[in-house]
């Protein structure tokens, strides 16, 4: 039986574009269990982004309610929401935040500072956490100067630095090659593995489905949970339906 995390209850988001009401999330019911590693999949626009953010504690919902080891998210104020993600999560946004003044040993760091560790302290945990990347090279560089794929890889070590109970991750493969990206992918399934770690993962990119042990798809803002016994079923579904259209497609072109 999976335990939940995060749960929810009729959970909208809406907000206004010019002159037209968008529902970026409408009336979810879910739930993310704890230590299994969640997928949220769907088309661009889809409202993916808006479901992480309500649940890292980043976007309150117009309605609804969510829960996090059933205490109320938003219940807290916006201090007590910064200490929950501080101590409970490792986002990896789809853009990369940089403190551009500094190295990536002081930006890998700055979680662990704001956890009250020394400058010592953080900089020792945080060396040993690029060492297990093979990042531990670049300690020095700062990280605008390096490639798409090494800095994707160090956000991840500065996600992770803390080593926080749930990792979330917005995206992480979006703009890296195979390589990097199987990288990307592969640590995070060893995370939940072997280390016990709650993942949750936004992505477009269907072949990592099989991945999941849990899968939120959304479309148009209205999201489905497809629990662990259907998701083999539901994965080949999908890859079955993507590659009839691709055959239409060159069906139509040729």
């Amino acid at each position: 039986m999976q335990t939940p995390l995060f749960t929810t209850k009729d959970v909208e988001l809406t907000f206004t574009s010019g002159d037209q009401v968008v529902h970026a999330v409408k009336k979810a019911n879910i739930i993310i269990p704890e230590k299994e590693f969640t997928i949220i999949y769907g088309a661009s626009g889809s409202g993916k982004s808006s479901l992480l953010n309500i649940i890292s504690g980043l976007q309150k919902p117009t309605k609804g309610l969510i829960r996090f080891s059933n205490e109320d998210i938003y219940a807290n104020t916006n201090n007590e929401l910064a200490n929950f993600r501080a101590r409970q999560l490792g986002i990896v946004y789809q853009t990369n935040y940089w403190v551009k003044s500094l190295n990536v040993l002081e930006n890998v760091s700055m979680p662990l500072y704001f956890l009250g560790y020394t400058k010592d302290g953080a900089h020792k945990i945080a060396k040993e956490a690029l060492a297990k990347v093979n990042m531990h090279e670049y300690a020095r560089k700062y990280p605008t100067m390096l490639s798409g794929g090494e800095q994707q890889r160090i956000a991840m070590v500065r996600a992770i630095v803390s080593d926080p109970p749930v990792i979330i991750a917005d995206e992480p493969t979006g703009n890296l090659d195979s390589k990097n990206g199987d990288m990307i992918m592969n640590l995070l399934k060893d995370l939940r593995d072997n280390q016990g770690k709650t993942i949750v993962l936004v992505t477009h990119n269907l072949e990592y489905l099989s991945l999941a042990t849990h899968l939120l798809e959304i479309q148009d803002g209205e999201v489905s949970e497809i629990t662990h016994d259907a998701i083999p079923r539901k994965v080949k579904l999908i890859l079955k339906d993507v590659q009839n259209r691709i055959a239409s497609l060159a069906g139509e072109t040729s």
